[in-house]
């Protein structure tokens, strides 16, 4: 499942940014869903909201990092829920998308822009809105539906019988 969702994601991901690219010049607006959502091409040599401009190599380690936890998170929750891995997915998938752009291209292209006239949420891509949505969702589902309790052990398991 994990694999399979980040193959997915990135596909997506390469392809829509190839796609802007090739059709829309940088800096050029198309309205989809009237001024509220458009089709901007912006190039990202920076991190989320365009922090920390031209910070590459940065940006490399966080994605080796991220790369990292998501391997551990694999193998420690080995066992559990496809959603789980299936969140893994989307968070892989992103990483590597926007991993590539950066090694490819040393910046990011981010094409969606949503909000009302000058007041608009920062640029994004496919890739961004599966690792933000991945990692939203994965925190939820391991803190209030994992089937953990406090102390670690399973809810719902019979008490120990005594004699």
């Amino acid at each position: 499942m994990l694999l399979g969702t980040a193959a997915i994601v990135y596909a997506a991901d390469q392809l829509t940014k190839a796609l802007v690219v090739a059709n829309i010049d940088v800096g050029q607006r198309i309205d989809v869903i009237g001024d509220l959502v458009q089709l901007w091409h912006a190039e990202n040599s920076g991190a989320a909201f365009s922090l920390l401009q031209n910070g590459q190599l940065l940006f490399v380690v966080v994605s080796l990092f991220a790369l990292a936890l998501i391997t551990y998170f694999f193998r420690a929750l080995h066992g559990r829920s496809l959603g789980i891995f299936v969140l893994l997915g989307l968070v892989l998938g992103g990483t590597l998308g926007n991993f590539t752009d950066r090694v490819r291209h040393a910046q990011v292209t981010d094409f969606v822009s949503v909000g009302i006239g000058e007041l608009r949420w920062p640029t994004f891509n496919v890739a961004d809105s599966s690792i933000v949505i991945g990692i939203l969702a994965f925190v939820v589902l391991l803190t209030l539906f994992d089937g953990h309790d406090r102390s670690g052990e399973r809810s719902g398991a019979s008490p120990e019988r005594g004699a």
